[in-house]
């Protein structure tokens, strides 16, 4: 195993990603593994001494990759670039997402820059990885904006605690303040009685763009969206496990339901 995929070993992205042929999968652990590597940054766990001078680092070096010049710490990525045509500006977007939350905790952001956030920490994310699966631009592009909004709101509702214990709301100010809130901290917001209807919009929006995302695939050659269609199934159903059980407190933690993901591989894995 390499350390891209020691990296993805043991989440459901690496579930998903086992069903591809050995091509693709090791272009998807070498994208997984930069994501993984500035989202460290941006989270503090790299333990770096000056967390924007990395990020600045590896945004050069992307750069660089695209320039011909020497790519340094992106190197691994050249060959997936020159193979299946990655775009140096989506990942440099996942690169301006990391910096979002490295910037300073964000604390109920206004719809649009949660839109933001969503595009470039997971739509830009889908955008690299739909041409590895084979898709064109114009299914692929779609899929992306779709896929990644639904799986990112869904994060977002499942971790509620997680963010807040390090001072972070990602719901919308809208939802927040149409629920009645006024005092927008993390703290505040997660032991309020209408917090279930601040995240009922969430669902609401999370779950149309899972149904966009499976329009989008249902049109789609089968196997370029064998991935896409694991992950989408595991993650609508954490969304559905989620609205079932409320945001009321304690909120038992919801995971991916493993033997769900099992069959959804058995499922996808032979088309």
């Amino acid at each position: 195993m390499n350390d891209s995929a020691r990296k993805a070993a043991g989440s459901s992205f690496y579930a998903g990603m086992r069903i591809l042929p050995a091509d693709k999968r090791a272009a998807m652990y070498d994208v997984y593994a930069f994501c993984r590597i500035v989202d460290d940054i941006a989270d503090g766990d790299a333990g770096v001494a000056d967390p924007q001078a990395e990020m600045n680092a590896w945004r050069k070096d992307v750069q660089a990759l695209y320039g011909g010049a020497d790519a340094g710490r992106a190197a691994f990525l050249a060959p997936h670039v020159a193979r299946y045509g990655l775009r140096s500006e989506d990942f440099l977007a996942v690169i301006d997402g990391m910096e979002m939350d490295l910037h300073g905790p964000v604390v109920a952001p206004s719809h649009a820059t949660l839109d933001l956030y969503c595009d470039r920490v997971a739509s830009a994310v889908g955008r690299l990885s739909t041409p590895i699966f084979g898709l064109q631009r114009a299914e692929g592009e779609p899929l992306a904006y779709h896929l990644g909004r639904a799986l990112q709101l869904t994060n977002i509702l499942r971790d509620l605690d997680e963010d807040a214990q390090n001072g972070r709301l990602y719901l919308p100010r809208e939802a927040l303040a149409n629920a009645g809130m006024a005092d927008f901290s993390p703290r505040a917001v997660l032991a309020h009685p209408a917090l279930a209807t601040a995240c009922r919009s969430v669902v609401a929006e999370a779950r149309e763009h899972f149904e966009q995302a499976r329009a989008i695939m249902d049109r789609a050659p089968r196997a370029a969206v064998k991935a896409p269609r694991l992950m989408a199934s595991a993650y609508a159903d954490v969304l559905q496990r989620l609205e079932r059980r409320g945001f009321a407190p304690p909120r038992r933690r919801v995971g991916v339901n493993k033997l769900r993901l099992v069959g959804a591989a058995l499922r996808w894995a032979f088309v």
